[in-house]
């Protein structure tokens, strides 16, 4: 039977309020799987979002990736956290599509490698009904194009989770029609002298968001085996 994963899309949200309400519901999921010896009540959650200006670090992370100081951060009105997911220093901005999946991995594999390569597999999917080619890097999670051409590889979609009794949450950030110059200002995910791009830098013109958040829901349900409600 496909599970049912519970869809919300956000809008434009604060990074913190939302960070705040994943914790919430993944706190709710490992109650629940605590209190029901059939662990059957636990509820799937695929939150899309898009945030105002913000770079987020992860556990592992190094402060010095992020290339400018407090104030200028301040400034330029960008935020900054050092969260609780995997993985190192990242941007979230307007125009990218970022996506939380809060799910039950002992409802469909508990296998966090499955679980990323089929977060990636999604994106991938989603890039080739643009004509484009996503790929992966060995070593190196999320989304890529011209892995093999030295000089040319750049990151379209970046990946970070963090898991709590098989209970997912964080997740990604598809760059759609975003601001790329945030980029520079960093070292992004920690990987010296890659590039970033954005599927409108690649197509060469804006893309409709409301297309774009369908056709990922979509590869979403296709992927997982679920139905997206």
């Amino acid at each position: 039977m496909k599970q049912e994963v519970f869809f919300k899309d956000l809008g434009l949200r604060s990074y913190k309020e939302v960070w705040d309400l994943q914790e919430v519901l993944l706190k709710q999921n490992v109650e629940k799987k605590s209190t029901d010896e059939s662990r059957s009540s636990t509820i799937h959650h695929l939150l899309f979002v898009e945030h105002p200006p913000v770079y987020t670090l992860g556990k592992s992370g190094k402060e010095e990736h992020v290339l400018i100081n407090e104030e200028t951060l301040q400034q330029k009105g960008i935020e900054y956290f050092h969260i609780n997911r995997g993985g190192d220093i990242t941007f979230h901005g307007p125009d990218q599509l970022v996506g939380y999946p809060i799910l039950d991995l002992d409802k469909f594999k508990t296998d966090l490698g499955w679980y990323l390569r089929s977060l990636e597999q999604v994106m991938i999917d989603t890039m080739a009904e643009y004509g484009l080619k996503g790929e992966r890097s060995k070593g190196e999670t999320g989304v890529w194009m011209d892995v093999g051409i030295k000089g040319k590889e750049r990151k379209i979609c970046a990946m970070g989770i963090k898991c709590s009794r098989w209970v997912t949450m964080h997740g990604f950030a598809f760059n759609v029609n975003t601001d790329l110059s945030y980029f520079n200002f960093i070292i992004p995910c920690g990987i010296q002298n890659k590039q970033v791009t954005s599927l409108q830098k690649e197509l060469g013109h804006r893309v409709d968001m409301h297309e774009l958040k369908e056709k990922v829901k979509r590869n979403f349900e296709n992927i997982f085996e679920a139905v997206i409600v």
